[in-house]
């Protein structure tokens, strides 16, 4: 399906069927490598801690805060703020993905919501003190823009790859985006360990981390705006305001998915196991300070093993799902996902050796059930309506998860440990392994009109 031919510089534009160039699929390859600083740097490893800190410090005497009118413990702040951002984008998704199938301008949808989050994400620098509200504020905007940017980086998929090469394709952006991630993971790393000799300078590093990929994001977003092209509209062209018409088209995407529903409970399935994947990554670094005693010395190296573990874990289990499918790779890696957060409950704190082993763990089932589970479900949509279903299925992908945080942070809440919030994520694997047991694939996949692949 590629081509070795190079791109000529004024090319026009492709028809909805062209295959894809060697250079559009690196180009797409290279979002993964850009926003991935955003999912790591931010948020798996220094805003929890950081943004925990920053609350702390304006708590009252019971060790609660108050934003909104509500009032809570400092340390429920960052995942709450994350609930809620994900709340909002169960509505702000879903349009962002029917505007990207209506419009043969996906490239300018991406730079919009690549640039903000950027922006938004640049401007944590301003995160000091006891502004707290600030820094969940401007988290809330980078969280947002960074899924809508997804959206439409994932309506790509199915115009760059057939049926037969899509979980390789998507497990090479996944594994070139860990790589990405964690490159500059391991810049921020050498600084906190060479530069971190004292609490005031571990702060200023972990504050200007959370800048560097806010840059990171911007600059590399420059590649798959030059190298990805834009094709024509498959839902339709809008005939009046664009988002007006997204609104619309978001209303008959719902009442669509009554005719396919296979795909929603496929769909249903995934939102339950991946908000708690989701959530295990975003508070990992929150436990390991807050529960286990662990400073950024000994947590960020081993955040940043998890990342070039999730590239090779990526393209092991692509190498598995190539032998028994992707179907039962995701549900083997399921099980696994409910061993972790028992022993991480069991964890001692203080210990070093455990950590690193589950952080292993972690590493090899993280990227590979993420890629096939989008490669998956995007062999459930139907043709046309790429970028709205991506838009139902990002409530709950890359990063963002709203349940589980929600969960993680009500039970901190009550008991004020970590170690009981950790576990209670259990329930997500439990359910989701056994709804994404019940989904026949072969059948789902070809009542949404799509030739299932050789092998699932």
């Amino acid at each position: 399906m590629t081509t070795d031919a190079a791109e000529p510089v004024l090319l026009p534009p492709p028809a909805a069927g062209d295959p894809a160039t060697r250079r559009e699929r690196t180009g797409w390859y290279f979002y993964d490598w850009a926003n991935s600083a955003f999912s790591t740097t931010v948020v798996t490893a220094f805003l929890g801690p950081y943004l925990t800190h920053v609350a702390e410090q304006a708590q009252d005497a019971d060790q609660n805060v108050s934003l909104l009118g509500l009032h809570f413990a400092a340390g429920s702040l960052f995942p709450y703020t994350t609930s809620l951002s994900v709340v909002l984008q169960v509505f702000l998704l879903p349009v962002v993905g029917a505007l990207a199938d209506r419009s043969h301008r996906k490239k300018q949808l991406l730079a919009l919501f690549a640039y903000l989050g950027a922006a938004a994400t640049i401007g944590l620098v301003f995160l000091t003190g006891d502004r707290y509200a600030l820094g969940a504020a401007l988290f809330l905007i980078a969280n947002l823009a960074f899924g809508g940017s997804v959206v439409v980086y994932n309506s790509f998929l199915p115009q760059i790859s057939d049926e037969n090469e899509r979980d390789a394709v998507s497990s090479r952006g996944w594994a070139f985006g860990y790589l990405g991630g964690g490159l500059l993971f391991l810049l921020n790393v050498v600084a906190v360990v060479v530069l971190g000799s004292s609490d005031d300078k571990l702060l200023d590093i972990a504050r200007w981390s959370l800048v560097s990929a806010g840059v990171w994001w911007a600059v590399f977003t420059t590649f798959p705006l030059l190298w990805l092209r834009n094709r024509p509209a498959t839902g339709g062209e809008h005939r009046g305001n664009p988002l007006l018409d997204g609104f619309v088209q978001l209303g008959r995407t719902l009442r669509s998915l009554k005719a396919y529903p296979l795909t929603l409970f496929f769909l249903i399935a995934f939102l339950i196991y991946n908000d708690g994947i989701q959530t295990v990554i975003a508070m990992a670094g929150t436990y390991a300070s807050g529960e286990l005693g662990f400073d950024s010395k000994v947590t960020m190296p081993v955040i940043l093993m998890v990342q070039f573990m999730a590239f090779g874990g990526a393209m092991l289990m692509g190498a598995i799902a190539k032998r028994v499918g992707a179907w039962k790779t995701v549900l083997g890696s399921l099980a696994i996902w409910a061993v972790i957060v028992i022993a991480a409950y069991f964890l001692p704190a203080n210990k070093v050796l455990p950590f690193v082993i589950l952080g292993a763990a972690i590493g090899i089932v993280l990227g590979g059930s993420q890629a096939l589970s989008r490669s998956l479900f995007s062999q459930l949509i139907p043709k046309g309506k790429e970028g709205e279903y991506f838009g139902l299925y990002e409530i709950s992908d890359k990063g963002t998860s709203w349940l589980g945080p929600l969960l993680f942070g009500f039970v901190y809440d009550q008991t004020h440990s970590y170690r009981p919030a950790i576990v209670s994520l259990i329930v997500f694997f439990v359910f989701g392994f056994v709804a994404l047991l019940a989904v026949p694939m072969r059948r789902a996949i070809t009542a949404a009109g799509n030739t299932p692949p050789r092998l699932l």
